[in-house]
């Protein structure tokens, strides 16, 4: 698991280092105060590409007590981003096979893939960097959990939906290549160990 980190993409951030945690169930405290934050993402908990036992009408109260249920269950679900000790951001990153399926041409036989499905930053924190290290660290993050392969559903810059799912520029970057299409917006893109 990353720990730290001064800079994203190359001479973008100059400031304080980033720590980068595992949400497990010592640092659960963080991920619900980070989530229940005035902005934040407490509507949907991250649960949008997660397994539920139904998709209509499920409240923000429920969404929460499955993902603290995964969390308590051990199930990897993502990390957080700290500056000075305040959790600043979140990156939903997790083996594929948590997620329901992310993409019409999902081979369900593959084995050893992550889905870097989601970012959260604070609005005030936008456009230093702050996703972009998240992402560094979710890729550090599931190699070293065994990934072999690690897949995102990025958009387009001018996309007017989804981008809470990072923007395709940041993941070609980095040396992910596009394999296809999730629906019209959504660029399924991989990179391989």
């Amino acid at each position: 698991m990353p720990g730290r980190s001064s800079a994203s993409p190359p001479g973008k951030r100059d400031g304080p280092e980033i720590h980068f945690t595992e949400v497990t169930r010592s640092p659960r405290a963080d991920f619900e105060n980070l989530f229940e934050r005035p902005g934040a993402p407490k509507y949907c908990w991250c649960m949008a590409w997660r397994h539920l036992p139904s998709r209509e009408h499920v409240e923000s109260d429920q969404k929460k007590r499955a993902m603290m249920a995964l969390v308590d269950a051990g199930t990897p679900v993502g990390i957080l981003a700290l500056i000075d000790g305040k959790t600043v951001g979140w990156c939903s990153v997790a083996p594929r096979r948590t997620y329901r399926r992310l993409s019409r041409q999902q081979d369900d036989s593959e084995t050893d893939i992550w889905s870097i499905v989601c970012f959260y930053v604070p609005r005030a924190l936008r456009g230093g960097g702050l996703a972009a290290a998240l992402l560094d660290a979710a890729i550090e993050h599931a190699f070293a959990k065994g990934a072999r392969t690690i897949e995102a559903y990025p958009v387009d810059q001018a996309s007017p939906c989804y981008s809470f799912m990072g923007l395709r520029n940041m993941f070609v970057a980095r040396g992910f290549h596009e394999i296809g299409m999730a629906g019209s917006r959504r660029h399924v893109m991989r990179l391989e160990r």
